[in-house]
């Protein structure tokens, strides 16, 4: 009841978005950044095929945006954007350490496989 009362107070000051305008907002970007994965899939242009820590600079630019895609599904879809700010930083943050704590993983360990393969038995040192 109070924070309907405060939400008319601010109603004159600040425009809300409607639902409507929100989930066109959400189909807009979501669709935009998924369109240049497409695109830089099919395409693949030379000039990303350097390397960039062992791994293609594609391929960072796809983690990077497929990161971001999460990002704002959490963002919007989870409503963290009306939470308070210690929440929205555990929530969001943690996701984002741990999916890049596992695409860590992921690349160390899929980058050892294919030495294993190509090379034959590795022994690395740690």
């Amino acid at each position: 009841m109070a924070q309907a009362h405060k939400l008319e107070i601010f109603r004159g000051l600040i425009k809300f978005k409607t639902n409507t305008q929100k989930i066109w907002g959400v189909l807009i970007l979501l669709s935009i950044v998924t369109a240049i994965e497409v695109i830089l899939g099919i395409y693949k242009p030379d000039v990303l095929m350097a390397e960039v820590m062992n791994m293609k600079l594609l391929n960072w630019i796809f983690i990077i945006l497929t990161i971001v895609k999460a990002y704002y599904i959490t963002w919007d879809f989870m409503h963290m954007r009306d939470e308070s700010k210690g929440l929205r930083r555990m929530v969001v943050w943690t996701g984002t350490i741990l999916i890049l704590y596992m695409t860590f993983i992921l690349l160390q360990e899929g980058g050892y496989i294919f030495d294993v393969f190509k090379e034959g038995l590795l022994k690395k040192d740690f």
